[in-house]
């Protein structure tokens, strides 16, 4: 239903982005709390690879950013019946006044065919018919992950390999935290 609602806000234009100071290993730390129960379940073990250099107070909307990283990670663990999934972050460009981080999610899941990407980010849809059978969900994840980014000025992407796993990764421009803006 949060998804439900989230998809209608987006599209009404009605969704409010924040940018507020944050801690950027808050957000990590809810994440594995929210993952590591169902990734257990399966034998699976999530990774992080975060860059030291990462300023550990950011200025954006960190609700936001753990609900993208949050929809992939939660795609990764339901795919995924077998191996691993790696959240990796790393900084493309970095200055006192932005930092540009790039956010990966690779698992080892069940991939996709070249077919089921080209459905991949359109709403209510997912891979194919029998997917939203076997796994469930609403098929909203992956677009409202789009908008999210799209909306806080980034970008998302993928790669999949069937029955290889599949890589999502987005970019995000936030502001480090100083002391000007205290």
């Amino acid at each position: 239903i949060n998804d439900i609602l989230d998809f209608s806000k987006i599209e009404a234009g009605k969704l409010d982005m924040e940018k507020v100071d944050f801690s950027f290993s808050d957000v990590f730390e809810n994440l594995a709390n929210l993952l590591t129960i169902k990734s257990q379940e399966k034998s699976l073990e999530c990774l992080y690879a975060i860059d030291n250099n990462i300023p550990l107070s950011l200025i954006g909307d960190p609700l936001r950013l753990g609900q993208i990283l949050l929809n992939l990670g939660g795609n990764a663990v339901k795919f995924t019946e077998q191996g691993d999934i790696v959240f990796q972050v790393k900084t493309i460009e970095q200055n006192e006044d932005k930092v540009q981080l790039q956010f990966s999610v690779r698992d080892t899941g069940v991939g996709m065919t070249t077919e089921q990407q080209g459905k991949l980010f359109q709403s209510f849809s997912q891979a194919d018919t029998s997917t939203t059978r076997k796994y469930g969900g609403t098929g909203l994840g992956l677009t409202i992950s789009k908008k999210l980014t799209e909306l806080m000025d980034g970008e998302i992407n993928f790669e999949s390999n069937f029955s290889q796993g599949s890589n999502f990764w987005f970019t995000l421009p936030l502001n480090p935290v100083s002391i000007e803006n205290y």
